[in-house]
């Protein structure tokens, strides 16, 4: 049988002090290693909030006038001189005569005596007038119905109705105020029109007055009621807020208001012009 080598067993003994002070420098040694995570700064705070405050005004600013692009794309027209409204009277009158330009019509077979002529020739009236209640603008090519709302909702003070009312008859062209003077009568008409609205509303009349603040002291404006014309002149513009209903207000003063939103697409105050009678 061979020899049998004595076979060595090593241990190694690890003394547990040691060892705890090993895995201490070990752990020590990976933080140093591993930056410790730092939050945001103060300026990286401010630098989000502004980028969130600007993406959000760029979001606001396209859906406003997206919203009511048909009245600013009226305003920037005007201003660029595509639209060129004239401070001369544009009438019922005038349309009428170019609508019969180029026509011909018989002429009347008259007697030579002049004495025989006036039976002959009917009393003609020469004033064309529209069988509606209308108001044109001629500064702004404004040539629309005026509707009229029933005062009882404002005799009841149910104010939801009338305003339902009046949002209604705004679809069909610009609103007489319930219970303010007409034009036959002494004190203050008063009209109030869109500058702008809701873009999927039906109304045809939506920035009717979008231009109105282009009115300017001495323009003319006519209105026709009940087959008769009656013009004014303007002489004072201003803003005001909504709450101030005294241009409402019928103090014997005869004259004519107009009134709408502004600016343009908002509600925050209203544009009120007045004219006299001219």
């Amino acid at each position: 049988m061979a020899d049998k080598k004595d076979k060595k067993t090593y241990q190694i003994h690890i003394d547990p002090i040691k060892e705890s002070h090993f895995y201490k420098d070990d752990l020590l040694q990976k933080q140093d290693k591993e930056p410790e995570f730092i939050g945001p700064t103060l300026g990286d705070k401010i630098w989000n909030m502004l980028r969130f405050l600007s993406s959000s005004a760029i979001i606001f600013i396209v859906i406003f006038f997206a919203m009511n692009w048909n009245a600013y794309s009226s305003i920037v027209a005007s201003k660029l001189g595509f639209l060129k409204p004239s401070a001369q009277e544009t009438t019922i009158e005038t349309d009428i005569a170019l609508s019969v330009k180029g026509k011909t019509q018989n002429l009347m077979n008259l007697s030579k005596d002049s004495e025989i002529q006036k039976t002959q020739i009917p009393q003609l009236s020469l004033d064309v007038t529209p069988p509606d209640t209308r108001i044109v603008i001629p500064r702004i090519g404004i040539n629309v119905p005026v509707v009229t709302v029933s005062p009882e909702a404002l005799i009841d003070r149910d104010w939801n109705k009338l305003e339902q009312q009046i949002q209604e008859a705004l679809r069909d062209g610009v609103v007489h105020y319930p219970s303010t003077a007409f034009p036959d009568e002494e004190g203050n008409v008063v009209i109030t029109g869109h500058s702008s609205y809701f873009p999927w509303d039906p109304g045809r009349f939506k920035d009717v007055f979008a231009l109105l603040h282009q009115v300017q002291v001495g323009d003319k404006v006519y209105m026709y009621y009940n087959q008769k014309k009656y013009a004014f002149e303007v002489y004072e513009t201003k803003v005001v807020l909504p709450n101030q209903v005294d241009v409402l207000t019928q103090n014997g003063e005869n004259r004519l208001t107009l009134i709408t939103c502004t600016p343009v697409g908002t509600n925050l105050k209203r544009l009120v012009v007045i004219a006299k009678p001219a």
